[in-house]
C-alpha cells in the first residue's frame, strides 16, 4: 500500500521529523526542502495537531510498525472513530435510533470515504473527527442538567474545536452553524440563567486554546472566524440583558428588533470591510465558500480540481437517495414540531439540525472539497428522518391484523431497498469502486486505473542520482513527492502561499526556451521535472510508435498554467482547448520538454486524417526528443520513467527529468 495523493506525503515527513527529532524540535524547524530558497516555517503553515496526533499515537500504538504504514492506516482510524462520535452528536440531538442511522449513513458516505480512504493521511479523517467531536460535547453540555458535568463538557468543546481547526482549515465551516446557533438561543431556550454564562465559557476557552497555535493566534481571533464567534456570543448577552428589562409580552419583541439591528450593521460592516479590510479576510477558497461566483475570477484557484463548483448531477452522485430522507427529515421534524410532540426534539435541538443542514448544503455548493459537510448536513437530516418515518411506521402496530403488517413490512423493505442503492450503484462509482481506486504516486493522478513505478522509480532515481543540494523545479502538484521521496528542495508544492512563485513556474513554463531558461537560472534550479500521460495506440506507423496524449498529466494541465501566466490562450490552443498550436509546440519551453510532437490529426468518428488540426481532430504523436542529455540546449533530458516506452495499447505515465545546462549560451 502507498499514501494517496499529495499532501499526505509532506504530512508523513512532518510526523517523522517529531519522531526523529522530538516535539520541541519540531516547532523550531524550518523545512529547507520546500519553498527554496526560503524555506517553510512548519508550524507556523501546516497542520500541527495532525502531524502531533500522528506521532503521539504512533509512540502509543505503533508496536514497532514503520511510521510509513502506520500513516497509511491513520486516516482509516479515524474514519471509523468518527462513527462513533456522529453516532452520539445525533444521539444528543434526537436520540438512539437517529443516532445509529447517522452512524450507518456515516459508514458508507461517499464524500466521507473519499475523503478517508486508505493512505489519505490529509487534514479532514482527524479534522472531522474532532470537528464532530466538539459538536457533540457542545450540544451536550448546554443540554445537561447537571452544572459540573455542562462545564467539563464546555471547556472541552472549547478545547477540541481550536484543535479541529489546527488538524484541517476547512473546520472553519464548523464555526458558521455554531455562531448562528448562538443568535437563536435567546429565543428558543428559557434557562436564559445558564446559557449567559454557558456560551461565553465555550466561547473563551476556543479563543484561549487558538492563541497556542501560531497558525491560528490572533490572525484567527480577529479575522472573520473568531468575529463569527465572537458576535454571537456578545448578542446572546445583550439579548438576554433586553429580554430581562423587557415585559414579558415584549420580550421576544425586543429580542427580534435588536438581532434585526445587529444584521444590519453587520451587513454594513462587510460591506465596508470588502474594500478596506480592516479585519482579516480568510483566502479566496474560504471566501469562495460564502460567496462562489468568486470561483470564475482567479486561475490559480480555478486550476485545482478541488475547487472546482459542485454540479447538480455530481450532488445526486455524492448523496443519492440521502438528498430525499434529508428534504423528508425536514418535513417530519417542522410536522411533529407543529404537533407539539416535542419529546423528540426540542426547539434548541431542531434549530441546529435546520441551521447545519442549509449551511452544510450551501458552504459546498462552492467546490467539490466541501462536499464532506453536505454529506454531514444530510447525515444528520436524513437520520432524524428516518428514525421519525420508522417510528410512525411502528407505532400502535396490531400484530394480529396480518394485512397491517404485512403493508408495513413491504414499507419498512423499501426503505432498506432505498439504502442499499447508493452502496451499490452506479457500478463504477460506488463507495466500494471509490475505495477501490488506486494510489495517486501509483498512476500519477490520471484518469488511467493503473497501478505503475513511474514516479516512484523516477523519485528513487532523483535521490541516488543528483546531488544532494540540487534544487528541483516542477508544477507545484509534484513539490511534495519530490522533497519526500526524492529528498531534495522544491521550489513550490501544494501549499505554496506565494501566488507570484506559481506565477513564475507558469511563465516558465509558457516562455521561449531561452527566456525560460532564464527564469530557471533565477530561481536557482538545478533540474526540471515535466509529467506527461498517454496512451501508446495498437497501431505503429512503419517502425514509429503512435501516441494520443491525454489523461490527466501536464498536457492536460497546459490551459491553466496559460491563464496563470496571463497569456492569449488562442496563441497556444486551438478552438477545441486543448490541442497546441505550433507556436506551443516550438516555441515554449514546456512544449519543447515534451518529448512528443503531432505527426497527424485524425477524426476518430470518420477515420479522416489531415496533416493541420480541423475542428473535431484529434492529435496523434510521434516521440520527439528535443534536448537530449548530450545536447547543448537549455535542459538535457537525463531520465525518463519506464512507461515511456510502453508496448501497444499500454498507458504512459511518462515522468521525464530535465538537467538545467549551466553552460547554455543564449542566442539573444
Amino acid at each position: 500500500w502507498e499514501l494517496n495523493e499529495f499532501d499526505p506525503f509532506f504530512n508523513y515527513r512532518a510526523t517523522q521529523y517529531i519522531i526523529d527529532n522530538g516535539i520541541n524540535a519540531y516547532f523550531e524547524w524550518n523545512d529547507n526542502l520546500s519553498w527554496y530558497p526560503h524555506g517553510r516555517d512548519v508550524s507556523q503553515t501546516s497542520q500541527v495537531i495532525l502531524h502531533l496526533t500522528a506521532a503521539t499515537t504512533y509512540w502509543m500504538f505503533g508496536g514497532g510498525m514503520q511510521l510509513y504504514d502506520f500513516t497509511v492506516l491513520f486516516p482509516v482510524v479515524f474514519g471509523s472513530l468518527s462513527c462513533i462520535v456522529i453516532f452520539a452528536l445525533v444521539r444528543v440531538i434526537a436520540g438512539t435510533s437517529a443516532g445509529l442511522f447517522s452512524a450507518l449513513l456515516f459508514s458508507v458516505s461517499l464524500p466521507m470515504i473519499l475523503r478517508g480512504t486508505i493512505g489519505w493521511f490529509k487534514s479532514e479523517p482527524l479534522g472531522i473527527f474532532l470537528g464532530i467531536l466538539a459538536l457533540y460535547f457542545l450540544l451536550s453540555g448546554i443540554n445537561s442538567k447537571n452544572h459540573k458535568i455542562a462545564i467539563i463538557k464546555l471547556i472541552s468543546a472549547g478545547i477540541v474545536l481550536p484543535l479541529s481547526l489546527s488538524a484541517w482549515g476547512g473546520s472553519q465551516f464548523f464555526i458558521i452553524p455554531i455562531g448562528i446557533f448562538f443568535f437563536t438561543l435567546p429565543f428558543f431556550r428559557t434557562d436564559h440563567k445558564f446559557i449567559v454564562w454557558a456560551i461565553p465559557l465555550f466561547t473563551v476557552m476556543v479563543f484561549l486554546i487558538s492563541l497556542n497555535f501560531e497558525r491560528l493566534s490572533l490572525g484567527f481571533l480577529f479575522g472573520l472566524g473568531g468575529v463569527s464567534l465572537l458576535v454571537p456570543t456578545i448578542f446572546l448577552i445583550s439579548c438576554i440583558f433586553i429580554q430581562r428589562k423587557s415585559s414579558e409580552n415584549k420580550k421576544t419583541r425586543n429580542g427580534l428588533f435588536f438581532l434585526i439591528s445587529i444584521m444590519i450593521i453587520g451587513t454594513v460592516i462587510l460591506i465596508i470591510n470588502a474594500n478596506s479590510e480592516f479585519l482579516e479576510l480568510p483566502s479566496y477558497r474560504y471566501l469562495n465558500a460564502i460567496n462562489p461566483f468568486l470561483t470564475t475570477s482567479i486561475p490559480l484557484v480555478d486550476s485545482v480540481a478541488e475547487h472546482a463548483s459542485t454540479t447538480i448531477s455530481q450532488s445526486f452522485y455524492f448523496h443519492s437517495i440521502l438528498m430525499i430522507f434529508a428534504g423528508l427529515g425536514i418535513w417530519l421534524i417542522i410536522k411533529n414540531n407543529k404537533t407539539k410532540e416535542s419529546s423528540f426534539i426540542k426547539n434548541d435541538m431542531l434549530s441546529f439540525t435546520l441551521i447545519i443542514g442549509l449551511i452544510g448544503i450551501y458552504v459546498s455548493s462552492a467546490f467539490v472539497r466541501l462536499e464532506v459537510f453536505a454529506s454531514l448536513s444530510l447525515i444528520i437530516l436524513s437520520s432524524i428522518g428516518l428514525s421519525l418515518l420508522i417510528k410512525e411506521i411502528v407505532k400502535n402496530t396490531e400484530y394480529k391484523k396480518m394485512k397491517n403488517l404485512i403493508i408495513k413490512s413491504s414499507f419498512l423493505a423499501g426503505i432498506i431497498i432505498l439504502l442499499i442503492i447508493p452502496i451499490t450503484f452506479p457500478t463504477s462509482g460506488n463507495w466500494v469502486s471509490a475505495a477501490k481506486a488506486p494510489p495517486t504516486i501509483l498512476n500519477g493522478g490520471s484518469s488511467y486505473p493503473v497501478s505503475t513505478d513511474d514516479w516512484l522509480e523516477t523519485m528513487e532515481w532523483i535521490k541516488n542520482n543528483t546531488p544532494k543540494d540540487a534544487v528541483v523545479a516542477s508544477w507545484w502538484d509534484y513539490g511534495y513527492w519530490i522533497s519526500t521521496l526524492g529528498e531534495r528542495a522544491t521550489i513550490a508544492d501544494n501549499s505554496t502561499l506565494s501566488t507570484a512563485i506559481i506565477h513564475q513556474l507558469a511563465k516558465m513554463l509558457m516562455s521561449s526556451p531561452e527566456k525560460g531558461w532564464k527564469v530557471l537560472m533565477d530561481m536557482q534550479a538545478d533540474y526540471v521535472v515535466v509529467f506527461v500521460t498517454g496512451q501508446r495506440l495498437s497501431v505503429d506507423n512503419g517502425d514509429q510508435p503512435l501516441y494520443v496524449l491525454q489523461g490527466g498529466g501536464d498536457e492536460s494541465k497546459k490551459q491553466w498554467f496559460i491563464r496563470i501566466a496571463e497569456e492569449p490562450l488562442e496563441d497556444y490552443l486551438y478552438n477545441d482547448g486543448i490541442s497546441g498550436t505550433d507556436r506551443f509546440w516550438n516555441d515554449t519551453l514546456l512544449g519543447q520538454m515534451f518529448p512528443f510532437t503531432p505527426l497527424t490529426y485524425v477524426n476518430l468518428q470518420t477515420q479522416q486524417q489531415s496533416t493541420t488540426y480541423q475542428p473535431g481532430f484529434t492529435p496523434i504523436y510521434i516521440k520527439d526528443i528535443k534536448y537530449p542529455s548530450d545536447g547543448n540546449d537549455p535542459l538535457q533530458l537525463v531520465h525518463t520513467s519506464p512507461s515511456f516506452n510502453a508496448e501497444k495499447g499500454q498507458p504512459i505515465i511518462g515522468v521525464f527529468v530535465y538537467k538545467v545546462n549551466k553552460e547554455f549560451v543564449p542566442i539573444n
